[in-house]
């Protein structure tokens, strides 16, 4: 299948590829952030870590049901997530891991490859480091 721009996909799968403002996954190409949730993968508007918040989660959020862990990718930079939104999740029982996106990436592909009920948060790299 050839490469297209995509804004969502019905399906949660392993990412084949990040870099160049976006990611490759099944086939297909998506520039920008990316949320990976139970049942999808769909553009995510954050460009930035200060632009994570609860109203930029709300798709995670109403999947927390289905999900133990929420992997999210910050970028090239790490930086500490609000209290209100770790404390959101755990009320959940969900765990959250918040590192840079390439880590974030290699960590979701194997938890997917495990079947575990994963769910990731990840802002696009130009550049992979």
């Amino acid at each position: 299948m050839a490469e297209s721009e995509v804004r969502s996909y019905p399906q949660q799968t392993q990412i084949d590829a990040y870099g160049n403002g976006g990611f490759r996954f099944a086939g297909v190409s998506h520039r920008g952030s990316l949320l990976c949730v139970p049942g999808s993968m769909q553009a995510w508007g954050v460009e930035r870590a200060d632009q994570v918040t609860l109203e930029t989660l709300a798709p995670v959020l109403a999947a927390a049901d289905d999900i133990d862990v929420l992997l999210i990718g910050l970028g090239h930079d790490i930086s500490a997530i609000p209290r209100q939104l770790r404390e959101a999740f755990r009320e959940r029982q969900v765990i959250v891991e918040a590192i840079a996106t390439g880590g974030a990436v290699r960590t979701y592909n194997v938890l997917m490859a495990e079947e575990r009920a994963v769910a990731a948060a990840l802002i696009a790299v130009d550049r992979v480091r």
